[in-house]
């Protein structure tokens, strides 16, 4: 399945994908791993395996974001299909040479496209207000529930 906005394009994964996203989301994690030392959660840390894993669940949905014929990151949404069940954005990133250009919003977008546009839920690092500024924008709310993950890092979690 292909959708298009502009010139970003979401491309659907499969599990024989799942070492080059596990190579991907380690290098896009990298330097937020480091900071935080948040080694239990962050998908930066996570084995290829795991990533394997998400891939072969029934409820998952992972998309290569890509730029043109360039892979710029990728966004995986857990939708079970179930009437009133809620949507899961988890994780989505972009590689460091592509930040800054919107890219992360347009998958937002597009995946909504996909998926639909309400019962949406997300989880970010409170201390990166880069991150929690691009869910805002993008009409996500905060809920007030917030989980500390160690001295330096606290999750906030969204909903839509």
């Amino acid at each position: 399945m292909k959708k298009e906005s502009m010139e970003t394009e979401l491309l659907r994964a499969h599990v024989c994908d799942a070492a080059e996203i596990h190579a991907m989301q380690v290098e896009a994690f990298k330097e937020l791993l480091e900071k935080y030392q948040d080694f239990d959660t962050n998908p930066g840390s996570e084995t290829v395996e795991k990533v394997e894993a998400r891939l072969k669940q029934e409820f998952t949905f992972y998309y290569f974001i890509c730029i043109g014929q360039q892979k710029a990151g990728a966004i995986r949404i857990v939708d079970r299909k179930e009437h009133g069940a809620g949507k899961r954005i988890s994780p989505l990133f972009i590689l460091p040479a592509f930040r800054g250009r919107g890219i992360a919003q347009e998958a937002i977008r597009l995946c909504e496209e996909i998926h639909g546009k309400e019962n949406w839920e997300l989880d970010t690092i409170l201390q990166e207000p880069e991150n929690c500024h691009l869910y805002e924008k993008m009409g996500y709310r905060q809920t007030g529930r917030t989980e500390v993950i160690n001295e330096r890092l606290t999750l906030v979690f969204y909903d839509k």
